[in-house]
């Protein structure tokens, strides 16, 4: 059970990570994604999908907010909500992709917490080593 502290933190990371759809720019998927991502330092960092023609340039929410954090001095997380869907509409759980989890590892310890929302009320919460068993990183 979730102490009243991290349940107030998956709450709001989670509604951050809502909000974050509206700022989305997928032309091409039309699948938006928002992320929000708690520093240890308990600042939360934003992100959203950005898309572009030649797809090799554009970048998930999730790198988005980490990319964020580090170029702002953070480099020790705690948890990352995310939430997407087609249109910006989130009817199922969104995990991250692999190159998003390889980012995690490169800076996360592996009970970095997870949190896949399909709603405030709906969501499944995965460690990093639940969602990227066996990897490669320095942690």
């Amino acid at each position: 059970m979730k102490n009243k502290n991290e349940q107030t933190n998956t709450e709001e990371l989670v509604k951050k990570a809502m909000k974050m759809l509206e700022f989305s720019y997928a032309p091409y998927s039309n699948f938006h994604v928002g992320a929000a991502l708690l520093g240890t330092n308990n600042k939360i960092y934003t992100g959203c999908n950005i898309e572009n023609a030649a797809y090799g340039p554009s970048n998930c929410a999730e790198r988005t907010a980490f990319f964020k954090a580090v170029s702002e001095g953070c480099k020790e997380f705690r948890a990352i909500a995310i939430v997407g869907g087609p249109k910006g509409i989130v009817s199922d759980y969104c995990p991250p992709c692999g190159v998003c989890r390889q980012v995690m590892a490169e800076f996360c310890t592996r009970d970095f917490k997870i949190i896949l929302a399909k709603s405030m009320t709906e969501q499944k919460i995965f460690t990093l080593e639940e969602l990227l068993p066996q990897s490669f990183s320095l942690q």
